[in-house]
């Protein structure tokens, strides 16, 4: 689903109108759940906002599209940045239209709810991630190897499970979701994964970290990033070189201590290598080590 929008006939008085689809969205959740109160299930709910209408931001320059801006109809801010905030505030709606159900039904006290982002902040559709702060100290957006691009917050809800108003350091990917997932189900992940389960973490309790953490992407011209404990290591572009930053002490990724730390650099570059797998999708020119 491309866009936020979608075309819905309605028949009788009413017409042909637009229906926003995030709206849909809720409202299959909402009735997914409460078919289903009697038995355990599993709904994976991706809402597309707040991403933008592309298209329609090259057309007018506001790509942030959704029904009305309230309640910041009335802010100093450009009219793209009220879409975007009557956007994410729509999201929250939608959350705590799903979280009344469940209570509705008898299942907030028995259901572990999950919630995160797949990337950091964009800037697409017009929007300027500058205006609020939407990546706080982290380095890059979205389409960016850097935290800010990647390292986005898991909300965990299981009360009586998860103790409310903790937080953890772990450092865990989306990889390790299905893992987790079947362990929580009762049942075994399938094999030669890379993922692992982390309801240890989740629930509070030690757990071993993976040996490193491995991104690469190709959107931005091919990039490379391996997180090893506190330790992570970018390659903005094929070829070049490594830079390297301690999260613990510059979160920001301002400082690039590879100059310092060859032997973790070396570390991290053959991590690099033993993760890459080449994939007929991509042009070989985009292979680690080739300009």
């Amino acid at each position: 689903m491309w866009n936020n929008t979608t075309e819905q006939v309605i028949a009788g008085n009413l017409g042909e109108h637009k229906v926003w689809s995030p709206d849909l969205l809720t409202q299959q959740a909402i009735g997914f759940i409460d078919r289903n109160r009697a038995q355990p299930f599993f709904l994976y709910l991706a809402h597309t906002i707040p991403h933008a209408n592309n298209n329609l931001g090259s057309d007018t320059g506001n790509g942030m599209e959704v029904p009305d801006d309230k309640p910041y109809s009335d802010r100093p801010w450009p009219q793209v940045e009220k879409n975007f905030a009557a956007m994410v505030t729509r999201l929250d709606a939608h959350v705590g239209r799903v979280m009344a159900q469940l209570k509705k039904d008898g299942l907030d006290e028995n259901t572990i709810v999950f919630f995160t982002s797949d990337n950091g902040p964009h800037q697409e559709g017009g929007h300027d991630p500058k205006i609020f702060d939407s990546a706080g100290p982290l380095r890059g957006i979205k389409r960016d190897l850097y935290e800010g691009g990647i390292r986005t917050p898991m909300i965990a809800r299981w009360p009586g499970r998860v103790k409310g108003g903790t937080t953890s350091d772990f450092a865990w990917a989306f990889w390790d979701f299905l893992p987790t997932a079947a362990e929580l189900a009762g049942a075994s992940p399938p094999k030669g994964i890379d993922g692992i389960s982390v309801l240890p973490a989740i629930l509070g309790r030690s757990q071993a970290p993976h040996e490193y953490l491995y991104w690469e992407a190709y959107e931005k011209g091919y990039q490379q990033a391996v997180r090893m404990g506190d330790w992570k290591g970018v390659r903005p572009r094929p070829g070049g070189p490594i830079e390297l930053y301690n999260l613990k002490q510059d979160i920001g990724e301002r400082n690039n201590l590879a100059a310092s730390q060859p032997e973790v650099v070396q570390r991290i570059e053959k991590a690099m290598a033993a993760a890459h797998v080449d994939s007929p999708q991509y042009s070989n020119r985009s292979r680690p080590g080739r300009g």
